[in-house]
């Protein structure tokens, strides 16, 4: 009988202990939790895309801020399905980073405006207040977007990639691209 109590109070003890234990290793978890690159792709957006001569889409991205000039990567996603794979990924520079350094023929070739496809009103960005997705849109605006297609043969990647380009880009003219290099080199606003 007195087994049978001293079994039962020391799985009583256990029992009030575990808790307090179970909490003590939730913190130790989130104290050693260490940050990984994939996290942060939190920004919700989805805009239509040219891929191989058509219009394809609205393409889901989900956009991380890497710098502050702007600089941010957007992983694409055909659908919001779990088990997705990733279609494209989309890298979207300040014009000031963008502009000085990328000659016009390969920026017409490869490279959008943000200002432009935005006032196309084919973006829209997802789960965030009114006030805070027209923010994000404006900062987005400042940019250009440079975008990785990635091609599949049925549910295989096959290891071809082409560059897919923004719904309603207009190629800039000599004149209006050195316009634009000459404003970011000084410092000016981003748009076009």
């Amino acid at each position: 009988m007195l087994r049978n109590v001293t079994t039962l109070i020391a799985l009583a003890s256990t029992l009030l202990l575990l808790p307090a234990a179970r909490m003590q290793d939730s913190r130790s978890t989130e104290a050693s939790h260490i940050p990984t690159p994939a996290e942060g792709y939190s920004v919700h957006v989805t805009a239509p895309h040219l891929v191989n001569g058509h219009v394809m889409g609205p393409y889901h991205h989900y956009c991380k801020v890497i710098a502050p000039d702007p600089q941010i990567v957007c992983l694409i996603f055909d659908s919001t399905e779990s088990n997705v794979p990733l279609s494209q990924i989309e890298f979207i520079m300040a014009k000031k980073l963008t502009r000085p350094s990328v000659n016009r023929a390969d920026w017409n070739r490869l490279w959008h405006d943000h200002a432009v496809e935005i006032a196309g009103g084919r973006v829209k960005v997802l789960d965030l207040a009114p006030e805070k997705a027209k923010e994000v849109a404006d900062l987005v605006s400042t940019t250009d977007g440079l975008i990785y297609s990635f091609q599949y043969d049925g549910k295989l990647p096959n290891g071809k990639i082409t560059m897919a380009q923004a719904v309603g880009h207009i190629p800039l003219t000599a004149s209006e691209y050195e316009q634009s290099r000459k404003a970011m080199s000084a410092g000016g606003t981003g748009t076009k």
